[in-house]
């Protein structure tokens, strides 16, 4: 036997009818506080601040670093860091 049963409400009808909670209200809540969040870091992902995050060591940072490609590079063909 094969029987067929076609319901046609409304999310928020069904989710009663289940008795379960209606969370739009929360759900509006976290959407809200998500955007606060998101506008207030967005801030530090603008591509100034991010340099400016980068480049806070100045020119070191990219010598040290710079200094150990050299290192790693000469040790993976065999070749001792200063000699």
């Amino acid at each position: 036997m094969k029987a067929k049963l076609e319901v046609d409400c409304s999310p928020a009808e069904a989710r009663a009818f289940l008795g379960l909670p209606d969370v739009a209200a929360l759900n509006d809540h976290m959407v809200q506080e998500m955007k606060k969040r998101l506008e207030a870091n967005m801030a530090l992902v603008a591509p100034e601040e991010l340099m400016r995050n980068w480049m806070a060591f100045g020119g070191q940072a990219t010598e040290q670093f710079r200094k150990l490609m050299t290192a790693a590079a000469g040790g993976a063909q065999g070749v001792k860091p200063g000699g």
